[in-house]
């Protein structure tokens, strides 16, 4: 059965609108990966500042050689975490620029297996 990765992004209230932008704008990155089945930016409604950053892979070697992938090169962004939400505290990239801030305080990635699975009736 697949994999499930979550980032959960700690995301202030003030950045919320910029996070939603950056996933936004790297729409198309991932859904061409082999082995990428599914991905959802999931908003706090109450009670957390998280977002939570939902990928499903065929397999562990499937994510694990999309991050190999995705961090290489500009604007990588690799599971979500990196420039569109948490990692290093701006700075700058290997050409010299500068680096937009990140839209997230912290990040955590979390790995679960697929173990029941049920789709709406046909």
């Amino acid at each position: 059965m697949s994999i499930v990765k979550i980032n959960a992004l700690t995301v202030s209230p003030e950045m919320r609108e910029t996070l939603e932008q950056r996933f936004a704008a790297r729409a198309g990155s991932v859904e061409n990966s082999d082995g990428f089945e599914w991905f959802e930016l999931l908003r706090p409604v109450e009670g957390t500042d998280q977002y939570l950053v939902y990928t499903r892979w065929r397999s562990e070697e499937d994510f694990t050689n999309w991050m190999a992938t995705s961090m290489r090169g500009p604007g990588a962004h690799g599971a979500g975490a990196q420039g569109a939400g948490g990692g290093a505290a701006g700075g700058t990239s290997e050409g010299g620029a500068e680096r937009p801030k990140p839209a997230a305080s912290d990040s955590a990635l979390w790995s679960f297996e697929v173990v029941q699975q049920t789709a709406p009736k046909s």
